[in-house]
C-alpha cells in the first residue's frame, strides 16, 4: 500500500497494539537481562546494533545508546515497509520498534545468570516467543524482517536465505573482533530463536485437505466461503461399500485450518477428512497480504 492509502481501524486493532507493545517489552527485558549479560549478538539489526556499540566502544571510546541507534538503523526498512509491504503492517511494527527503543534506555542492565549456554538457549527461546507475539499481531519486530518479507513475497529470491547470509557475515566480524566464543554462542541463540518462531508462527505453513463426501456441492460451497484457494473435485469409488463418492482436494494456509474443519463438520458430519502438512506448493496460491 502506498503512502497515499487510507488506514482504517477496528475493534481488533486494540488487541494488535497490545501485542506489539508486549512483544517490544519482552524483547527489551531479554536484551537487558540476558543478551547483554552473555555478550551475544542476536540476528538482524538488533545484533548489528550491539556490534556497532562494541566497535565504537572498543576502538573509539564512544558509548552509543542502544535504543536510538536501533531506531536509526530501522528507518530504511521502515520506509521499505510503508512503500512496498503495507502501511498498517508497518505502523504496528513501528510500535514494536518504538517500544524497544524506549524501554532499552529505561530498563537497567542486570545479570540473572552468567552461564553463556543458559543465556544462549533461554534467551533465544524468549526472543523467538517475542517475535511470534509480534507476528500474531500482524506485525514484525522490524529490521531485516521487512527485507525478508519483501524479497519472499515480491521476488524469486528466498529472503530468509539472504538474511541468513547477513547474520553469518555479522557473526564473522564479531568473532574476528571480539572472540569466537561469543559468536558461536550467538549461533545457538539465533538457532533457538528460529526454532521457536517456526514452532509458534504458521503464516507461511500450508496443509493439504482431502474430503470424501456424498455432498460435494455443499462442501465446495463451504470451502469457497472459507478460503480463496483452488479446489479440485474427483469421482472415487469407496472400496468398503463399493459406492461411488466424491473426493475434494485443496491446499490451504495453516491459520485457516481450524475454521475450515469446523465448517466442514457443520456442513457434512459424515464426511471423511484427511489433513496432510504440505512442504511446498508452486503456482498460484493465495496468501492474505499484509495490511
Amino acid at each position: 500500500m502506498a503512502f497515499g492509502g487510507k488506514i482504517s481501524f477496528g475493534k481488533d486493532d486494540i488487541r494488535r497494539i497490545i501485542l506489539c507493545v508486549a512483544s517490544g517489552a519482552v524483547i527489551s527485558l531479554n536484551l537487558q537481562l540476558l543478551v547483554r549479560s552473555g555478550g551475544l549478538y542476536p540476528g538482524g539489526l538488533s545484533g548489528l546494533t550491539i556490534l556497532l556499540q562494541d566497535i565504537f566502544q572498543k576502538f573509539h571510546g564512544i558509548s552509543l545508546p542502544y535504543g536510538r541507534l536501533y531506531l536509526l538503523l530501522n528507518l530504511p526498512p521502515i520506509w521499505l515497509g510503508f512503500k512496498k509491504i503495507g502501511m498498517k503492517f508497518t505502523l504496528y511494527t513501528f510500535i514494536t520498534i518504538g517500544t524497544v527503543t524506549l524501554l532499552t534506555e529505561v530498563i537497567p542492565q542486570a545479570t540473572i545468570t552468567a552461564d553463556p549456554l543458559l543465556i544462549s538457549v533461554f534467551g533465544g527461546i524468549i526472543n523467538g516467543a517475542s517475535i511470534a507475539i509480534a507476528l500474531a499481531a500482524g506485525a514484525t519486530t522490524g529490521g531485516t524482517d521487512f527485507i525478508s518479507i519483501f524479497l519472499t513475497e515480491n521476488t524469486p529470491v528466498d529472503g530468509f536465505t539472504v538474511i541468513l547470509g547477513f547474520n553469518a557475515v555479522m557473526l564473522s566480524v564479531a568473532g574476528f573482533l571480539f572472540g569466537w566464543d561469543r559468536a558461536l554462542y550467538s549461533i545457538i541463540f539465533q538457532y533457538a530463536t528460529t526454532q521457536m518462531v517456526h514452532l509458534l508462527n504458521n503464516r507461511y505453513k500450508k496443509d493439504t485437505v482431502f474430503v470424501v463426501t456424498d455432498h460435494p456441492d455443499e462442501i465446495v460451497a463451504c470451502l469457497n466461503r472459507c478460503v480463496r484457494h483452488g479446489i479440485t473435485e474427483m469421482k472415487v469409488m469407496g472400496a468398503y461399500q463399493g459406492k461411488q463418492r466424491t473426493m475434494i482436494y485443496t491446499v490451504i494456509s495453516s491459520p485457516e485450518l481450524k475454521r475450515v474443519l469446523r465448517t466442514l463438520r457443520e456442513t457434512d458430519p459424515q464426511a471423511f477428512v484427511n489433513v496432510i502438512r504440505t512442504e511446498r506448493v508452486t503456482g498460484r496460491f493465495y496468501i492474505k497480504p499484509n495490511d
